[in-house]
């Protein structure tokens, strides 16, 4: 049985392993010892897919500066083999932003969004062979220069089509930007600073309707998606918060209310994150919102919401109290100490799989002109592990968790994925002006695990918005499949369950997008079970 745990953690130890996987490219994204330009500072995004359909993850990582990004396969031994430019993803570089994943045509293949500082970039995938760039020809090439962030696939519909969410920053042109120390909000302590958010202009979101014939159409004006246009948005996320079938989007904004698009079921979108309570913290205050992930990490059946924030603001774990009203838990959670840190990419994951949700998130400075100051903030910096006690509080482990942990960089993306299939969630993260970070544990703990990979017949490919409840040992735990998330990252399409010692899954219930239900009993545990949507409705249980 899942039983509650003490606070005494388990033996947990993640080692950088990037170097020995073959990830030893440095990728840059403006200076060093400072930063001229707001384009310099939000870095970019990684991705965990399976490109080729081998039930191995491969890896993209974004580049920020000039250079191009970069597809690694996954050779199934522990190392991944640039295969950029024979997958026909040399073409484009500019500053990079995000990704997001998902079989957009439903061909079988998972396909890619690149954002950019510019014009974004749609790749299809042909047959794992190779990607073609089809931007214009799928009507997602933008009237101007734009600067796009997050991003996120969702069928918002229903209609079996892999429609496509962008979040866009703001407004910026190097030309006419000002310089640091120029106006009040190009300082920091002191320190004369590169310029924003504040003071440049904001920018709308985008929704693209996924037409169903290798197109898309901009719905942002008739779905509701671009009447908020004050906000500075930068991660995305999408879910059922309400859970009524229908898939919202939660994107998290910098220095202004962070936002909650509710799904209306009718092509409509309305923007609610006052009224369910995610916009602000709970004192009322708009926080620096970066990344955003979710989880039922209190184990009530629904989904929760953490998002990483600025220095001098704490994280932020907003509890779904059914709904879709989200109460301020973060303070209850024990999770509000570590406000020195400015955090991006995170993530729910179950690291010791005892079958709690913990959270893990990257952290970077955005001025480097901090180590001037002489105190305890710094451009480059940890990460935090915060373990799930299962009582509805974590605990910080950070500093117990292996030298992976603890090294310091300027960190941005992250994404969350099993590379090698052995039941542990590994971590790839982009760093600043260095090669990524890959985290991962070399020694297995005790408790049991599964990878469920959903398929869609009548729903999307990707099965984008399929929940899964799952029972094993006394308790039951949900997810849904999700595109996108933690910061303009892409994690493991594929759900992961620790199932603590339980060997055996009681019952996996799925509910498709498309409105079918389906039913699996006494499953093995300790691996990749695929669960292909029946073509026909099956009898409810």
């Amino acid at each position: 049985m899942l039983l509650m745990l003490s606070g005494a953690p388990p033996h947990v130890r993640f080692e950088n392993v990037a170097e020995s996987a073959g990830l030893t490219r440095l990728f840059p994204n403006g200076g060093d010892k400072t930063k001229r330009f707001i384009i310099e500072t939000t870095g970019s995004g990684v991705a965990f897919l399976d490109y080729d359909n081998d039930g191995l993850l491969d890896i993209f990582i974004v580049s920020g500066e000039g250079g191009l990004s970069r597809m690694y396969h996954n050779d199934g031994k522990g190392r991944f083999t640039d295969v950029t430019r024979k997958m026909g993803l040399g073409g484009a570089s500019g500053w990079g932003q995000g990704v997001c994943a998902a079989d957009y045509d439903n061909d079988g293949f998972t396909d890619l969004v690149v954002t950019y500082w510019g014009q974004n970039h749609l790749y299809r995938n042909v047959r794992g062979q190779s990607f073609e760039e089809v931007t214009e020809r799928a009507g997602l090439k933008q009237d101007r220069v734009r600067y796009n962030t997050g991003c996120a696939f969702l069928d918002y519909d229903n209609d079996g089509h892999a429609d496509l969410f962008v979040a866009n920053y703001l407004k910026f042109d190097p030309a006419a930007a000002p310089k640091p120390g120029e106006n009040p909000y190009c300082w920091y302590r002191g320190l004369a600073v590169n310029c924003g958010p504040r003071g440049l202009p904001f920018d709308r979101n985008i929704l693209y309707h996924n037409n169903g014939d290798g197109t898309f159409s901009d719905v942002s004006q008739a779905s509701g998606i671009s009447a908020p246009d004050q906000n500075y948005s930068l991660g995305v996320l999408t879910g059922d918060f309400n859970n009524d079938g229908l898939t919202d989007i939660y994107v998290a904004c910098d220095q202004t209310p962070s936002l909650l698009y509710i799904n209306q079921g009718n092509g409509k979108f309305t923007e609610e994150a006052l009224l369910r309570g995610v916009a602000f913290d709970e004192n009322g205050k708009a926080m620096s919102g970066m990344g955003v992930t979710a989880a039922d990490y209190d184990g009530d059946g629904r989904l929760d919401i953490f998002r990483s924030n600025f220095s001098d603001e704490r994280e932020t774990l907003y509890r779904n109290r059914g709904g879709g009203e989200f109460d301020d838990a973060t303070i209850a959670a024990g999770i509000s100490r570590n406000t020195r840190f400015v955090g991006w990419g995170c993530g729910f994951f179950d690291f010791d799989n005892d079958g709690w949700k913990d959270v893990l998130l990257v952290n970077g400075h955005v001025f480097p002109e901090v180590e001037r100051l002489g105190i305890d903030i710094h451009y480059k910096d940890r990460a935090i592990l915060y373990r799930n006690l299962g009582n509805g509080k974590f605990a910080d482990i950070s500093e117990n968790a292996g030298p992976g942990l603890i090294e310091r960089h300027s960190a941005r993306g992250a994404a969350f994925g099993d590379y090698d299939n052995d039941g542990l969630i590994e971590v790839l993260i982009n760093n600043q002006n260095e090669t990524p970070s890959l985290l991962k544990q070399p020694a297995r703990p005790a408790n049991h695990w599964i990878l469920v990979k959903l398929t869609g017949t009548q729903s999307n490919r990707s099965a984008l918005g399929a929940k899964v409840k799952l029972t094993a040992g006394g308790r039951t735990q949900v997810d849904e499949v999700r595109s996108g998330g933690s910061y303009l990252s892409q994690n493991d399409l594929r759900l992961h369950f620790g199932l603590g010692a339980a060997q055996r899954v009681d019952r996996i219930e799925i509910q498709w997008p498309s409105g079918a239900s389906q039913i699996l009993r006494d499953v093995l545990a300790g691996r990749v079970v695929e669960i292909e949507e029946p073509r026909k409705p099956l009898a409810r249980d």
